[in-house]
C-alpha cells in the first residue's frame, strides 16, 4: 500500500457512497459503482450494508430492495420511510407510539416480532399529487 494511503473498509466505502449519491440505491447498483474500488459482488455490498444498519448510518427499504443514509439520531427507533415515486426521495420520521402501538398489536396475537419495517409510498409536495386513476 502507498505511504499515506490507508485502507478503507467494504463498509466505509458503502457508507460514503451512500452519501454522496443521496438516494436509495440497489446492491446492483452499489456494486457497478464501486467495482473500481474492489467492490466486486453484490453480496459484498450486503455484508457491508448490514454492518452500516447494526451502527445505525444505514436503513434497508424493504419495498425497493434498496438502501438509504440514515439522516436522523433515532438510531434506538425503526424508523417510518417516506418515499417519493416521483423524485426517489427519501424521509425519515421517527414515531415511539406508533411502533409501540404495532408491537402491542403483535403482542395480543402471541407474535414475537425482531422489528417492523414500514415503507411508505406516495409523492412528495414538491412532485404533487398523483393524477387519478394512475
Amino acid at each position: 500500500m502507498p505511504q499515506g494511503r490507508t485502507r478503507i473498509a467494504h463498509a466505509e466505502r458503502v457508507l460514503e457512497f451512500l452519501r454522496r449519491q443521496g438516494r436509495p440505491l440497489s446492491a446492483c447498483e452499489i456494486q457497478d459503482a464501486l467495482r473500481g474500488d474492489g467492490v466486486t459482488a453484490a453480496t459484498t455490498v450486503c455484508r457491508a450494508s448490514a454492518k452500516q444498519i447494526e451502527v445505525g448510518h444505514v436503513h434497508r427499504i424493504e419495498s425497493l430492495n434498496a438502501w438509504t443514509e440514515c439522516r436522523e439520531t433515532h438510531h434506538s427507533e425503526n424508523p417510518v420511510l417516506e418515499i417519493c415515486d416521483g423524485c426517489g426521495n427519501v424521509t425519515e420520521h421517527v414515531a415511539p407510539r406508533l411502533a409501540r402501538d404495532i408491537a402491542a398489536l403483535s403482542t395480543a396475537s402471541g407474535f414475537a416480532p425482531d422489528r417492523s419495517v414500514i415503507d411508505i409510498h406516495g409523492r412528495c409536495s414538491d412532485c404533487g399529487p398523483t393524477a387519478p386513476g394512475t
